[in-house]
C-alpha cells in the first residue's frame, strides 16, 4: 500500500515538472511616426522698390549726372515754350531734372500752382499717371545745393517745404519760376536756384496772367510737355 502511494506521488510529481511554465511577455505596440503637416506656402507677392530713395539719393544722382550731361530743355505748354537751362554748379537738382524728363514724369503734370508778380509752379497734377510714377520713382528729397545763384526773375529753383525741414532739403518733384520783377531775394539761400530761362519770358508773363480758383490752381490746365536737347 506504501508502495503504491509512493508509486502514484512521484507520478503527479513528473506531470507538474513537464508542465510549460511561458512568462507573459508584453505585447509590444508598434508606435507610428507622425506624418509631417503639409503646409501650405504663401504666395510671395514681390513689391518692386523704388528707384531712389533717401538712402541713395546723392550717390545715384551724382552717378546719373556724370553720364547724362544735358544743360537745356524746353518746357512745351499751351501758351507758348520756355526755354531753360540748368547750372552745373547745382549737380544732383540738375541730374534730378533730367532723370525726371527721361522717366516721362514732367509729362503728365502742370503749372499747379500760379500767383502774379511771384512765382509760376509746375511738377504735380492730379493724374494717376502722376502718383504712379512718383511710386516708381520713390518718395526722396535731394540736399540743398545753395550757390551765388539768385532769386531773379525767370530763375529757376526747387520747391520745398518750410515746416519742419531744418535742413532745407528740396522737393523732388515741384520746382518754380520766378515772376516777380524784381526778383524774390528773401528767398536766396532757402531754395536752391538750379537754371534759368533763357528764352519765353513773355510766356511766363501769360501763364502768370491765368485765371486762378482759391488754391491758386489755373481754373484751364496749363499741362507740360519737357523735352532736352
Amino acid at each position: 500500500m506504501i508502495k503504491i502511494k509512493t508509486l502514484l506521488l512521484c507520478f503527479a510529481i513528473s506531470l507538474i515538472g513537464c508542465q510549460d511554465k511561458e512568462t507573459p511577455q508584453k505585447k509590444e505596440v508598434k508606435k507610428e511616426t507622425p506624418k509631417p503637416k503639409t503646409t501650405l506656402k504663401k504666395d510671395i507677392v514681390k513689391v518692386n522698390e523704388p528707384i531712389i530713395t533717401q538712402k541713395n539719393v546723392v550717390e545715384f544722382l551724382s552717378n546719373y549726372g556724370k553720364q547724362h550731361k544735358e544743360t537745356n530743355a524746353i518746357i512745351h505748354t499751351r501758351l507758348g515754350d520756355i526755354h531753360i537751362q540748368l547750372y552745373n554748379n547745382t549737380p544732383l537738382h540738375r541730374a534730378n531734372f533730367i532723370f525726371l524728363v527721361k522717366q516721362g514724369y514732367y509729362n503728365t503734370t502742370c503749372f499747379h500752382r500760379v500767383v502774379e508778380d511771384f512765382i509760376i509752379q509746375a511738377g504735380q497734377s492730379d493724374k494717376s499717371s502722376t502718383r504712379k510714377l512718383r511710386m516708381k520713382i520713390g518718395n526722396y528729397k535731394i540736399p540743398p545745393e545753395f550757390s551765388s545763384q539768385q532769386h531773379h526773375k525767370g530763375a529757376l529753383s526747387a520747391a520745398r517745404r518750410w515746416n519742419q525741414n531744418p535742413k532745407k532739403l528740396s522737393d523732388a518733384y515741384e520746382f518754380f519760376i520766378v515772376h516777380k520783377e524784381k526778383g524774390l531775394h528773401h528767398l536766396d539761400q532757402e531754395h536752391t536756384v538750379f537754371g534759368k530761362v533763357t528764352k519765353g519770358l513773355d510766356v511766363v508773363d501769360k501763364i502768370a496772367k491765368e485765371a486762378i480758383d482759391k488754391g491758386e490752381w489755373p481754373i484751364h490746365n496749363i499741362d507740360l510737355k519737357v523735352i532736352l536737347y
